[in-house]
């Protein structure tokens, strides 16, 4: 009987231990978004790779609905809940460090206790979002809600990531570009392009011209090469990766023939052109004309293109309304 008595005030202990520190006491947390069957979801890539379907925002919209908190006991003592509205970026080689561009707090509940389920309204309205979703190969800029249960020793939270995009209206000055390559006394080409501005659903038109051809040429094709660059001076990192490759030629061209060029771009992954986004990352794309000769070797010459997302009105108006 002593045995037993001491075993239970044993539990008893630990149970009101448990209870005193808030252990045992869990909740489920679901953030249920307002009228999302409705809201367009796009293909966003996550962190492993893989992508995944997001509901798609813009700048300037509101971000609205409700928390719906499930109790897996019979209460739950917290210091607080809050919902966050959050933007940020992060390195992949510098995980520790989360960039923060954008933070937001809704407080829904002060410290207490909740002896039922509770549903929770939220609304963020009229967010500034001033970048695009982005994940490449060394960063990754990511928009996401937080709900948290703060609690004396381990805070229970759930995330919910939401696609942004940023609309562009058509650019004021988009000249076409003109270039030369040039191998003295070998090869004369020249190549232009229509303009130098092209939205994510465009075509890139132009046309080679061979002023002089004194190597023997196998064939030509242009790609679109992203480079990315992350970090501040001395840590910069580049990395580039091709996205699209075409072939525009096959067997040698003679002097004075041309070769027309038409690449579609709305087949391929591409993002806006992205210029020292928060001091932190760069996005840009290149077209890249390459040639090879009948021994294999390989002639460059890039240049840079600006890509924009073309704002579509019905959307222009929804916003603002």
């Amino acid at each position: 009987e002593l045995l037993l008595a001491l075993l239970c005030t044993g539990v008893c202990y630990t149970l009101a231990k448990m209870s005193f520190l808030g252990l045992g006491q869990g909740a489920d947390i679901r953030i249920e978004l307002s009228g999302l069957e409705a809201r367009k979801k796009v293909d966003v890539k996550m962190e492993d790779g893989k992508k995944e379907k997001l509901p798609l925002y813009f700048d300037g919209e509101s971000v609205s609905g409700k928390v719906h908190i499930t109790l897996k006991g019979k209460k739950l003592e917290h210091h607080g809940i809050r919902v966050e509205f959050i933007g940020q970026i992060e390195m992949f080689y510098d995980r520790g460090n989360h960039h923060d561009f954008l933070s937001l707090v809704r407080q829904l509940d002060p410290p207490g206790e909740l002896t039922s389920s509770t549903t929770f309204n939220f609304e963020f309205l009229q967010v500034d979002k001033p970048y695009e979703t982005y994940t490449g190969t060394n960063v990754r800029l990511r928009y996401f809600l937080r709900v948290v249960i703060v609690k004396r020793l381990s805070d229970i939270t759930k995330e919910l990531d939401v696609a942004v995009h940023t609309l562009s209206s058509f650019p004021d000055m988009n000249n076409s570009l003109k270039m030369e390559v040039g191998i003295e006394d070998c090869l004369h080409i020249e190549f232009e392009y229509n303009k130098s501005k092209y939205s994510l659903r465009d075509i890139v038109i132009g046309k080679i011209y061979f002023l002089l051809v004194r190597i023997k040429i196998k064939h030509m094709e242009i790609a679109i090469i992203r480079k990315e660059t992350t970090g501040t001076p001395p840590n910069i990192y580049t990395e580039n990766e091709q996205i699209a490759k075409y072939e525009i030629m096959d067997g040698a061209p003679v002097r004075g023939e041309s070769i027309p060029i038409r690449l579609f771009l709305a087949g391929y992954d591409l993002s806006p052109t992205m210029r020292d986004i928060n001091k932190k990352f760069s996005v840009r794309f290149y077209l890249n004309l390459v040639l090879v000769d009948e021994e294999e070797r390989r002639y460059f010459k890039q240049q840079e293109i600006t890509l924009w997302r073309k704002g579509d009105p019905k959307t222009a108006r929804k916003i603002i309304k």
